[in-house]
């Protein structure tokens, strides 16, 4: 027991100790070139990944220049910089979003910041059933192997998921990727993306109605194939 608790204060001091992105930030506009090389580990990955989805396949070779440019404006904005109610975290992915608004923008492309672009006039309900029939998620805690159809179905769902979020309007890309694949909550989305609640809001429901509706008509005869092998599989063992 004794050893359990001296764990649990040693976690607590550890975590205690890893400064915040506010306290980072703060030392970096101090002069601290080791806390610029913190904030840097901490969040080059996820920014990284937002900036390259962002952009899509069609913009993805100017991925380098839209995330290193973001860390410029970083650096050139630190003497300035103070918390001013949004994290670090939703300020950095803000200047992303702007910098890569402007690079489409100078390629050519007409970028709409409608919320609804490309929606009627119907209210938006939720589809369930694009989705209701593929098979659980792999876990990496999963007692048995997954089948190769399986691994072969969220193999394609991935490379299919990355297709359809191209064809999703910016605002609605912008928003789904924030909040569901940098784990941001609905507020910081809004904050990031500069727009109010309820248009982020508006903007991930659509983007949601449209990436079920592209999965679910692209993956259903692989899913209906799963599952008819997992019947055949069911028959055999029967037999046996």
């Amino acid at each position: 027991m004794f050893a359990a608790l001296t764990s649990s204060n040693t976690s607590s001091e550890s975590a205690s100790d890893t400064p915040s992105d506010t306290a980072l930030m703060t030392a970096y506009a101090g002069g601290s070139a080791a806390a610029f090389e913190q904030l840097y580990a901490r969040h080059q990955a996820g920014l990284y990944r937002f900036v390259r989805r962002l952009l899509g396949s069609a913009h993805s070779a100017q991925t380098d220049e839209v995330f290193q440019d973001t860390w410029l404006r970083v650096v050139k904005a630190r003497a300035q910089w103070e918390p001013q109610g949004a994290s670090f975290r939703t300020w950095l992915f803000t200047l992303a979003h702007h910098r890569a608004i402007d690079l489409l923008r100078r390629s050519g492309r007409e970028v709409s910041m409608d919320a609804s672009e490309g929606e009627g006039n119907d209210p938006w309900q939720p589809d369930a059933t694009a989705w209701q029939h593929w098979p659980a998620p792999i876990s990496a805690h999963a007692s048995a192997a997954p089948h190769s159809e399986e691994l072969a179905f969220w193999r394609r769902a991935g490379e299919r998921l990355l297709h359809c979020l191209d064809g999703l309007p910016l605002p609605q890309r912008s928003a789904f990727l924030l909040h569901h694949d940098d784990d941001m909550a609905l507020a910081d989305v809004a904050a990031a993306l500069d727009v109010g609640f309820e248009t982020a809001k508006t903007r991930l429901r659509y983007a949601m109605k449209k990436l079920r509706a592209c999965m679910g008509a692209y993956l259903a005869p692989l899913s209906r194939s799963t599952d008819l092998s997992d019947s055949t599989d069911s028959t055999e063992g029967g037999a046996l």
